[in-house]
């Protein structure tokens, strides 16, 4: 599949994560807020760069993004969610008319770590919820991102399992892309990070840990839509989590 074939996919439904999708190619987390808002996010994302990792920044009230240019970010994402105040209020296929309501919308597209998911696979790391054919789990922990103005809130991480025998290869393979989460931020122990439960994820599925594997915790890009939930602001639109607009711009781009 390419870019393009996957951003169709999107628009025609229905909605699907987008992990494995166009192999190759970056794919992206998405953020758009009013501009009184967008400075403070701006600041947000550079005091918290593991989790926030920012690849563009739209002018206001654009919905194009040089990293696709034929895309149309209201429309090529799987499934995007709508808050208002800080509260979901909706999840939607085609957020045209609600990014109507607000003109001078700043979209941040930020860094994801299915990214990096072809070269741990190709690695011969397996990647379980690729394997599965479902959503990554990922987790609000216990840990306070640094606050910048009006934002602030938790971190939030993906988790994979990974064999014990891999885990530091995986860490090596992931820390070459820091512009797409990197290296983990985390392994073992997930009740270090605050979390009580590997089977009842905060947003996507869950994924069993077999015998001999590790969890393995990377920072994610669902991040700011926990900053959302915090702070409050009075509109945004997020993708759902998992399903990420696709780029027309290669992985190798982001490797260091």
């Amino acid at each position: 599949m390419t870019p393009h074939q996957a951003r169709l996919a999107a628009r025609q439904g229905p909605a699907r994560p987008t992990s494995g999708q166009a192999p190759g190619f970056t794919q992206c987390n998405m953020i758009s807020l009013p501009r009184d808002w967008a400075w403070d996010f701006l600041l947000f994302a550079q005091r918290n760069p593991k989790p926030c990792p920012v690849l563009d920044v739209t002018d206001p009230g654009s919905h194009r993004t040089v990293m696709a240019p034929d895309a149309d970010l209201r429309t090529d994402i799987p499934l995007y969610r709508i808050w208002r105040d800080g509260v979901l209020t909706e999840e939607v296929t085609d957020a045209t008319a609600h990014w109507a309501e607000h003109p001078d919308l700043v979209t941040f597209l930020i860094g994801c770590s299915f990214t990096f998911e072809g070269a741990l696979m190709a690695a011969g790391i397996p990647v379980a919820h690729v394997e599965r054919g479902c959503n990554v789990p990922m987790f609000l922990t216990d840990r306070d991102c640094r606050p910048a103005g009006r934002m602030s809130g938790r971190l939030v991480v993906s988790m994979r399992p990974i064999p014990a025998d891999r885990v530091a290869e995986a860490a090596m393979i992931s820390g070459r892309t820091p512009a797409v989460h990197g290296a983990p931020v985390h392994v073992g122990a997930p009740e270090a990070l605050g979390i009580a439960d590997l089977q009842r994820p905060d947003f996507g599925d869950p994924v069993p840990v077999g015998p001999g594997q590790v969890p393995v915790f990377w920072a994610c890009g669902v991040t700011p839509q926990a900053a959302v939930m915090a702070s409050r602001p009075p509109f945004a639109i997020t993708h759902a989590p998992g399903h990420m607009f696709v780029t027309d711009v290669p992985e190798t781009r982001w490797q260091a």
